[in-house]
């Protein structure tokens, strides 16, 4: 910083000239010591033509590229008035002569030989190729060194029947997703690894024991109409299984009477519209299409009640939210999609499938799906690695689903059936149950 210094100091000095006089002699009376203040040092460039002109200072950072720039300008306007060449000073005391930076000395030049200018590439582009070597030499200097511990290692899960399968079989389903910021990737995995973890915590037991007045079947009747109701109102598909999310556990904690069980269900629905809706239903419309069974007080206390015995937590995992990543899996289509949400809509219905944690039902409903579909294969490491089940595992609910889906077209409870019947769903409903592909399984309902 010091050599800089000295040779900027001096160019200013040769610029005195200009100052007026009376600053000049206020300047005379200062100490020697003192100097003009660093704004500009470093940055100076003196351009020095062989006429004698004054230079124009140029307060920038002097890089290569826009030195050479400088002497192109330079040379070109004394090209053009027939001038001598012009030598560019930079600020290190050095000086570039056509475009070549060489010491400070006097040459003469012709008129009629322009000197040539060599273009310098920015410095961005050496940084680049410093980059690029460095990289090069680093990663060609490493050698991979199979050390003893790697070596017992792999002896020892070979002598215990434990094979690292490759990591290619699981397919990186979030990689079209990196660029998205709703799609979380770089979280997605721990969120579901949270939601595997509390899923056990907020789940329902089996409450029909304690109940008194209603059992498994006016539940089913209840949740066939809940299902037309959401399906008539238009409701986001997160609403409907918040809503029965809500029912279960406020009835696994508290013994409702057979004439509040309706009550019980339309204020859930109101609860789950508010949460997730952008626009909910109002109170009215519940009280209209319940047929004016309740009234406006009767429904909002249930609201309140439901509210205060679930302590106000809505933030649940329920099987949709499963739904949506193990579909992501198995790389669905509108067909398949389709299929999955018909069997876990029937699962609804059906009390029966209350012992299952959410997750279990939403990999059951895609198992039962593939094997409806003839999807090859049934099931994949992929599948395997995000569902976080076997197979195997998921037999003993795929069967109960397969059931349903065989018993559906006959059974009096026919909204789920007859909404996906429609071409506008696929017809998906109209698929031929796969019930022999089960029976040997024993299953206890």
């Amino acid at each position: 910083m010091e050599t800089r210094h000295q040779d900027v100091v001096p160019q200013i000095q040769k610029g005195a000239a200009a100052i007026p006089a009376g600053k000049q002699k206020n300047a005379a009376v200062v100490d020697g010591k003192n100097r003009r203040a660093l704004e500009d040092i470093g940055n100076l460039v003196n351009v020095r033509v062989l006429e004698g002109k004054p230079p124009n200072q140029i307060s920038r950072p002097i890089t290569r590229s826009f030195g050479a720039q400088l002497l192109a300008n330079a040379q070109a306007a004394a090209t053009a008035a027939n001038k001598k060449p012009v030598h560019v000073v930079v600020g290190d005391g050095a000086v570039v002569k056509g475009g070549v930076k060489a010491v400070k000395q006097k040459q003469a030049v012709k008129p009629s030989k322009p000197e040539t200018v060599i273009t310098i590439s920015p410095d961005t582009e050496e940084e680049a190729k410093h980059a690029t070597l460095k990289n090069s030499y680093g990663t060609s200097s490493k050698k991979k060194v199979h050390t003893l511990t790697s070596v017992l290692t792999a002896r020892s899960k070979a002598a215990c029947g434990v094979i690292d399968k490759p990591k290619d079989q699981v397919q990186d389903i979030d990689a079209l997703d990196a660029d998205d910021q709703l799609a979380v990737a770089d979280y997605v995995e721990d969120i579901y690894k949270f939601y595997k973890h509390s899923e056990s915590s907020y789940r329902p037991h089996d409450y029909m024991d304690t109940q008194l007045e209603i059992n498994a079947k006016m539940r089913s009747i209840l949740a066939d109409w809940l299902i037309e109701v959401h399906y008539k109102f238009e409701l986001m598909p997160e609403t409907l299984y918040l809503t029965f999310y809500i029912i279960d556990r406020y009835l696994s904690m508290k013994v409702a009477l057979r004439r509040e069980l309706q009550l019980v269900g339309v204020s859930a629905m109101l609860i789950a519209s508010k949460y997730e809706e952008i626009w909910a239903p109002e109170v009215n419309d519940f009280i209209c299409i319940s047929d004016k069974a309740y009234t406006r007080e009767q429904i909002l206390a249930m609201e309140k009640e439901i509210l205060n015995e679930l302590e106000w937590n809505l933030t649940v995992p329920t099987p949709y939210v499963f739904l949506a990543r193990f579909l992501k899996a198995s790389q669905r289509d509108e067909e398949m999609e389709n299929m999955v949400f018909f069997f876990a809509e029937l699962a609804m219905v059906h009390y029966s499938m209350v012992k299952y944690c959410p997750s279990m039902l939403a990999a059951s409903a895609v198992y039962a799906a593939r094997c409806t579909l003839n999807k090859s294969p049934l099931w994949n490491e992929t599948l395997k690695c995000h569902t976080g089940f076997s197979e195997q595992e998921l037999l003993e609910c795929t069967k109960m689903l397969v059931n349903f889906h065989s018993l559906s077209a006959e059974s009096k409870l026919k909204v789920v059936h007859k909404k996906y019947s429609s071409s506008q769903r696929c017809a998906v409903a109209l698929q031929l149950p796969v019930v022999k592909m089960f029976e040997g399984l024993k299953v206890s309902e």
